[in-house]
């Protein structure tokens, strides 16, 4: 199994790029806004990843969400990117929360695909609050037959 496939190709893994303090000096190692935002919104949305003879599976859970509040994209010709968002409803008046348990925000996870994964063939299915996104594999690559050279006489 190629490891990447499991998320260590994530941010969360990665060396920190360079961040700017409150007077615009860079700072190489420091972490930056975007990357906590990113880490954190990554670290609450695990997955599960299955392998087919034909496909790979990526299963998440998205209780309460619509379709159109997820997004599954691919970057960079082989990076899986799942994201999207869980807004918290519109209070409405005379009510008032006695406890919020709810996880709301943002979340995102990133998958490097192995390279024989079918980036054109890829569906996302989201039923009962499971995103299930299935990745076709391609074809093996055909064997290379023997090619005979005819010799010459000099």
């Amino acid at each position: 199994m190629d490891f990447r496939l499991l998320g260590f190709d994530s941010p969360l893994f990665h060396l920190l790029d360079a961040a700017e303090d409150s007077d615009g000096n860079k700072s190489i190692g420091a972490p930056t806004r975007n990357y906590f935002r990113d880490a954190k919104a990554m670290a609450a949305t695990p997955a599960d990843i299955k392998e087919y003879p034909k496909s790979y599976e990526f299963v998440i859970d998205m209780p309460g969400l619509k379709s159109g509040d997820i997004k599954v994209q691919v970057e960079d010709g082989n990076v899986l990117l799942i994201s999207g968002e869980r807004k918290r409803e519109e209070e409405k008046e005379g009510q008032k929360y006695v406890r919020m348990e709810r996880r709301v925000g943002k979340f995102m996870r990133k998958f490097v695909l192995p390279e024989n994964a079918n980036t054109e063939a890829i569906k996302a299915v989201c039923q009962d609050g499971v995103l299930t996104v299935t990745v076709e594999k391609l074809p093996p690559p055909e064997p290379k037959k023997p090619r005979t050279i005819e010799v010459q006489l000099a």
